[in-house]
């Protein structure tokens, strides 16, 4: 379910029922959702639908009530059993789980992590499918394609996206989806990774992650200004006095 609160805690809202759900087209009722997004614009709630369904599903932040929802390439979901991931295999017509995450941007566009799939799928608000590109697509198991943040610039010009399962942070030009350089490498110490999850970033443009599983940290990132990018992947960013 999704709840909504006051910050002091008051309760407001629910949407859904616990075990209720009937699957990926019922707007009733939510399946282990992963993520949300909340457009001020609008006052909608973006909920990636995420675990157990196979969607975006949109509510009105204020009463709960529906207003649409998608799956992949914008096809109304289907909860049929896709089968393992086949990187080689032609791309598949819905999103499998996790859909991870939903993030929308200034300009009206919504990218989402289709997780399994290795791949970022953009859309219109209304669902209507822009494009799609794969990240490290021959990743297995649980996938390259774990969350996004952007730059802090009105035009968030780069995307930040988390891949748990190499352990790197891949920043990439937002419009293109084009890959710049990487950073990051598994491990536990500072600015390595174990199973990085989720990435947000501040006013000044700091990066922060977290990591699931044994990780069970935050970790920060200082945001230095704009450079040269001289490697395609810069490893662990070991901190420096």
């Amino acid at each position: 379910m999704v709840m909504k609160f006051t910050q002091d805690g008051k309760f407001l809202m629910q949407i859904g029922k616990v075990g209720a759900s009937k699957g990926s087209n019922d707007v009733e009722n939510l399946r282990l959702p992963a993520k949300i997004f909340v457009d001020k614009n609008t006052n909608e709630v973006y909920v990636a639908d995420g675990y157990g369904n196979h969607r975006v599903i949109v509510y009105d932040a204020d009463t709960g009530k529906y207003k649409r929802h998608w799956g992949a390439y914008g096809n109304k979901p289907d909860d049929t059993n896709l089968g393992p991931y086949n990187p080689d295999a032609p791309p598949a017509q819905q999103f499998r789980n996790p859909v991870h995450c939903a993030e929308l941007t200034n300009d009206g566009l919504v990218y989402v992590c289709d997780r399994s799939n290795d791949r970022i799928q953009v859309f219109k608000k209304d669902g209507t499918f822009v494009k799609e590109s794969f990240i490290a697509k021959r990743t297995l198991g649980d996938g390259s394609v774990w969350d996004i943040a952007f730059s802090k610039d009105a035009q968030q010009k780069y995307l930040y996206l988390v891949d748990g399962a190499n352990e790197k942070i891949y920043i990439m030009l937002r419009d293109s989806l084009e890959i710049l350089t990487s950073f990051g490498d598994g491990g536990r110490q500072p600015g390595q990774f174990y199973a990085v999850h989720s990435i947000t970033t501040d006013s000044k443009g700091n990066i922060y992650t977290t990591e699931t599983y044994r990780g069970q940290r935050v970790q920060r990132f200082l945001y230095k200004g704009l450079g040269t990018v001289t490697k395609q992947d810069q490893g662990t960013l070991w901190p420096r006095k």
